[in-house]
């Protein structure tokens, strides 16, 4: 399943993406995320979510970020990324089933909507 949300922020580049979408600020940019129990420099470390308790990986990609929840059994992951204009970043989840629970489908919209408002927070305060 997929899941995304575009948040218009001006001036939003793939360098202030990588710069500032870290694992650990994720808690700062995500409601959902509630603390990060370690982070090493290279882009590992482990979270506590609304989910529970996962280890995590973050990787550059094209026009931002990806992160994965490595233990997760859905093999979630999601990517923050600028598109087509400056002012567009989109946060895409995805999970590794067609369908699911609706409880936890509508659990991972909340998450890719909190992930969007803090984008919105603190990248427009940094673009």
């Amino acid at each position: 399943m997929e899941f995304f949300s575009e948040v218009s922020i001006q001036g939003a580049s793939s360098d202030l993406i990588c710069e500032l979408v870290t694992i650990a600020r994720l808690p700062i940019l995500c409601a959902s995320i509630d603390t990060v129990l370690s982070d090493d420099s290279e882009g590992y470390g482990e979270i506590y979510c609304v989910w529970g308790q996962f280890q995590v990986s973050r990787e550059k990609i094209r026009n931002g970020v990806r992160f994965s929840l490595l233990n997760c059994p859905h093999a979630l992951a999601w990517t923050v990324a600028a598109h087509g204009s400056p002012a567009a970043v989109v946060v895409h989840c995805t999970i590794d089933d067609k369908v699911a629970e609706e409880e936890f489908a509508e659990s991972i919209e909340q998450f890719v909507e909190d992930f969007a408002e803090g984008l919105r927070g603190n990248l427009h305060e940094c673009a």
